[in-house]
C-alpha cells in the first residue's frame, strides 16, 4: 500500500468515526436550578424558557439529536470534563478563566450586569454605592468573580448562593441590601409579582476578563467536530430569523449583540 494511500484510508477512516460519534445523541448539560426565563421546569416537570427553545432551535439547525442533561450548576464543568454531558448550555459566559479549561462556541446571547436594590434605596452599581452594604450572587458565576474583584473591599458582606432564586429571596425579605445577575433574568424578576419590591439600579462598570464576551456553548477541549457544528447552528439561527422569534417570546429587546 502507497503512503497516499495509506493517508486517503486514514482520513477516511476518521472522518467516519467523526460522523458516528457525531450521530449518537449530544448530551447537553442545563444547570439543574431553575433560571427563568432562561431555563426552569415546569409543574410536569418539562423544562421550558428561552435557552431551552434555542437549544432545540440550534440543534435542530446543526441536525444533531440533542438530550437535555440537568447538571448541579456548580459541577457543570467537571461533568462536562468527565463526559457525564457533552456540551454546556446554561447561560454560561465566555471567560479567560474557563477558557484555560474547556473550549467555547461563538456567543449566542451578550447581555450586561446589573445590581437590583429595593426601590428608593440609595445604592448605585459602584465601589461607591455599596459601600457597606451586603451584595448577594450566585456561587460560582462571573458575577461573583466580579463582586469579589470590584467590590468585596467596600461592601459590608459578599454573600454567596447556590441558586439565583435564594439571593432574590433574601434581597425581598431584607436580609441582604442588593443583588448582582444578568439584566434579562433581572428585568424577568423585577417585573413578578415576588420582585415588585426592587429595582434595577443600573449596570456594573464592563470588565471583559471577568464577565466574558458573552454566553456560549462550552466543549471539551480539542471537541472541534461538535464546536463547528454548534456554530454552524448558531449562525443558522441568527441568520434566518429564528433567534429573534425566539427572543421575542419572552423579551421586549434584543439580547444578542456582536
Amino acid at each position: 500500500m502507497t503512503l497516499k494511500t495509506t493517508l486517503t484510508a486514514s482520513a477516511a477512516a476518521l472522518a467516519l468515526l467523526t460522523g458516528a460519534a457525531l450521530a449518537d445523541p449530544v448530551k447537553v448539560g442545563i444547570a439543574a436550578e431553575p433560571y427563568p426565563p432562561f431555563a426552569a421546569p415546569d409543574s410536569a416537570g418539562n423544562w421550558t424558557g428561552w435557552e431551552v427553545e434555542m437549544i432545540d432551535a440550534v440543534c435542530a439547525a446543526a441536525d444533531l439529536e440533542c438530550v437535555l442533561t440537568p447538571v448541579a450548576w456548580d459541577g457543570i464543568i467537571p461533568s462536562l470534563m468527565g463526559e457525564q454531558i457533552d456540551v454546556i448550555m446554561a447561560s454560561m459566559s465566555i471567560t479567560e478563566e474557563r477558557a484555560k479549561q474547556i473550549d467555547f462556541s461563538d456567543h449566542y446571547y451578550k447581555t450586561p450586569a446589573v445590581v437590583v436594590a429595593a426601590k428608593g434605596s440609595d445604592i448605585e452599581p459602584t465601589v461607591e454605592g455599596l459601600s457597606g452594604k451586603i451584595l448577594g450572587v450566585q456561587a460560582s458565576t462571573t458575577h461573583q468573580a466580579y463582586a469579589q474583584k470590584h467590590f468585596e473591599d467596600a461592601a459590608a458582606e459578599i454573600r454567596i448562593y447556590q441558586t439565583q432564586d435564594e439571593a432574590n429571596q433574601d434581597l425581598v425579605s431584607g436580609r441582604i441590601d442588593a443583588i448582582q445577575a444578568d439584566s434579562i433574568a433581572m428585568a424577568d424578576f423585577v417585573e413578578s409579582d415576588i420582585g415588585d419590591c426592587c429595582e434595577v439600579v443600573g449596570a456594573v462598570a464592563d470588565d471583559v476578563a471577568v464577565l466574558g464576551q458573552g454566553v456560549g456553548a462550552g466543549l471539551r477541549k480539542g471537541d472541534d467536530a461538535l464546536r463547528e457544528k454548534i456554530n454552524m447552528g448558531i449562525a443558522a439561527v441568527l441568520e434566518n430569523g429564528t433567534h429573534e422569534e425566539i427572543t421575542a417570546k419572552y423579551f421586549s429587546a434584543p439580547i444578542y449583540s456582536k
